[in-house]
C-alpha cells in the first residue's frame, strides 16, 4: 500500500488556506478599486466648491464696483455663520449667561465652536455677551480650524480627524464624506449644519499670544469681547 505524500488534514489545510488567500487578494483589490473611485470623486467635488467659492467672491467683487459706479453703498448680506470662544471662567458668571454657555459647548476658557446665527441664536450669545467673543470667519479661517484643530465625536469620544473614512462613518448618510465636504456644509450652513457641527468637537484653542487686555471690557472700550 502507497503511503500518501502529505496527510489528508495538512492537505485540507493548505486548501482552505490557498483559498483564504483568494478571497482576500479579490476583496483588496475591490477595495482599492473603491477607494480610487472614491479618491477621484472628492477631488471632482472639491474642484466644484472651489469653483463656486471663487464665482461667489468674484461677484461680491463685481456689485461692489457696480455700486460705486454708480455712486452707491455696496452692503453685504448678514453673516450666517459666526465662530464664538469662552473668555471668563466659571466664577461669579450668572445662571442664565452659565447655562447658554453650555448649550453652546463652552465650558472651557478658550473653547470655540461654529454658531448658525438665527432670531434665537443671536438673543443667546447678547445674553452670554460679557463671557465670550465672536467674528465672522471666511473660508480660510474655517478650513484652518478644521484642518489643524478639528476633532470628530465618534461614539461620545474625542476622535482625530486623520482620515476621510472617520466622517464618513458619521456623516455619509448626509452626503459628507471628506474633509471639504465638512468644510463647504459649514461654511455655506448647509441643509446638514447641525449634524455636520455637531460631529465636530468643540475646538479647543490656545491662548491668545501676548495675553488678554481687559475681558471685563467690551473691545470698542479698549477691552477683548
Amino acid at each position: 500500500m502507497a503511503v500518501p505524500a502529505k496527510p489528508a488534514s495538512l492537505v485540507k489545510k493548505e486548501t482552505r488556506a490557498d483559498a483564504i488567500a483568494v478571497k482576500a487578494k479579490a476583496a483588496a483589490v475591490k477595495a482599492a478599486a473603491t477607494r480610487s473611485a472614491r479618491r477621484r470623486e472628492i477631488v471632482k467635488r472639491t474642484a466644484g466648491y472651489y469653483k463656486k467659492y471663487e464665482a461667489a467672491e468674484k461677484e461680491e467683487i463685481r456689485l461692489h464696483r457696480e455700486a460705486k459706479a454708480n455712486g452707491n453703498y455696496y452692503v453685504p448680506a448678514e453673516a450666517k455663520l459666526a465662530f464664538v470662544i469662552r473668555l471668563r471662567g466659571v466664577n461669579n458668571i450668572p445662571p442664565k449667561p452659565r447655562k447658554i454657555m453650555k448649550l453652546l459647548r463652552l465650558r472651557q476658557i478658550n473653547n470655540g465652536v461654529f454658531i448658525k446665527l438665527n432670531k434665537a441664536s443671536k438673543e443667546m450669545l447678547r445674553i452670554a455677551e460679557p463671557y465670550i467673543t465672536m467674528g465672522y470667519p471666511n473660508l480660510k479661517s474655517v478650513r484652518e480650524l478644521i484642518y489643524k484643530r478639528g476633532f470628530g465625536k465618534v461614539n461620545g469620544q474625542r476622535v482625530a480627524i486623520n482620515d476621510n473614512s472617520v466622517i464618513e462613518e458619521s456623516l455619509g448618510k448626509y452626503g459628507i464624506v471628506c474633509v471639504e465636504d465638512l468644510i463647504h456644509e459649514i461654511f455655506t450652513v448647509g441643509p446638514h449644519f447641525k449634524q455636520a457641527n455637531n460631529f465636530l468637537w468643540h475646538f479647543k484653542l490656545s491662548c491668545v499670544k501676548g495675553g488678554l487686555r481687559k475681558i471685563n471690557n467690551h473691545f470698542v472700550a479698549g477691552g477683548d469681547f
